[in-house]
């Protein structure tokens, strides 16, 4: 799954590029006790603007799986990529009568608003990604704080609500101080995962369709927005989710 830091940071490129990092790969970037700076102006003055809700006394709790036993798991995907294929997959997720969670990419939602807008006014729920989408568990604790300030204050202008949900940039599992961090920014949870469908990868929609397969009820799977095989995979991932009789909710509504 390694990839390199080129293809990671690639966001904030040309209109229309796909999601082309893992939000599962291992970082790579430099130790945790590095001293790093912010890409571009993410080091500018730090915002005290909390989300909406009571923000919470400590770190953020991870979340990757609900064991309420009912039929039910989250499909949540990476939110970057080109907005018309958000509007394919909010397309097939509406024919199917579910609702998913789009954790959001910050530079993705400052130039392609209304795709966040279509998520939300689908019925679906947002979260934070990060601004950048950098390799994030190797930042200090301030630069690594702007990032998830950064794109709260993003989400709650473009869409009215900073999400219910952080989700840490290159890792499956967020580090101490992600939640940390992610805390300070008024994030109660952090949303993992415990199926990753590797959609990134591009393997193609019958591979695509065969790791989401894996979940469970109460799974948590990770998808990207931003890529045709997904697309391509999704009727038949809601037929599989069918015949197993589960139903694909919003995240919030798998953690009640």
């Amino acid at each position: 799954m390694r990839k390199s830091l080129t293809r990671r940071h690639f966001f904030g490129v040309a209109a229309g590029a796909s999601a082309l990092a893992a939000c599962s790969a291992p970082d790579q970037g430099p130790p945790v006790g590095a001293v790093l700076s912010s890409p571009g102006p993410v080091s500018s003055p730090r915002s005290t603007a909390p989300p909406a809700s009571a923000a919470p006394s400590g770190p953020a709790t991870e979340v990757a799986r609900s064991a309420s036993g009912r039929p039910e798991i989250a499909l949540t995907f990476h939110g970057a990529g080109d907005p018309r294929i958000t509007r394919q997959v909010l397309d097939l997720v509406r024919q199917h009568g579910a609702h998913i969670t789009v954790l959001a990419v910050g530079t993705w939602l400052a130039e392609y608003p209304d795709a966040a807008r279509m998520v939300r006014d689908g019925g679906h729920e947002l979260g934070n990604h990060t601004w950048s989408h950098p390799a994030l568990a190797g930042y200090q604790p301030e630069p690594m704080l702007a990032e998830i300030q950064r794109c709260r204050d993003k989400l709650a202008e473009v869409t009215g609500t900073p999400g219910a949900f952080f989700r840490q940039s290159q890792g499956q599992h967020a580090t101490a101080q992600e939640l940390i961090e992610a805390g300070k920014a008024g994030y109660a949870r952090a949303l993992s995962y415990d199926v990753d469908s590797l959609d990134w990868k591009d393997p193609g929609p019958a591979a695509i369709r065969s790791a989401v397969a894996r979940a469970r009820a109460g799974s948590v799977v990770s998808m990207h927005l931003g890529h045709a095989g997904t697309v391509a995979a999704l009727p038949g991932i809601f037929i599989d989710l069918s015949e197993r009789g589960l139903t694909a909710v919003t995240a919030t509504e798998l953690l009640k």
